[in-house]
């Protein structure tokens, strides 16, 4: 990697002008305590709801369709359990 590539990753990856540029972590995390939520609160809790809502928004769709089909599988490689 030279010089250059190593300055332009590093700029990337704190760049405050583009502050959506990684949202995949917050994505899955959101997704994962929606359900612990709903668990351990059910779905009209208003926490749940804001889970729920971030998702939706910051995931893409083809993502919650494959994290739900293994959900329903027992194959999310995420405990739902509340803790």
């Amino acid at each position: 990697m030279s010089d250059a590539d190593a300055v332009q990753s590093k700029y990337f990856q704190t760049a405050a002008r583009f502050p959506n540029n990684n949202q995949t972590r917050l994505c899955y995390q959101n997704y994962t305590d929606y359900f612990k939520c709903i668990a351990a609160k059910g779905e009209d809790s208003a926490p749940c709801k804001q889970f729920k809502r971030a998702y939706n928004s910051l995931c893409p769709n083809e993502w919650i369709t494959i994290w739900d089909e293994q959900r329903e599988r027992g194959h999310l490689p995420a405990s739902l359990d509340p803790a």
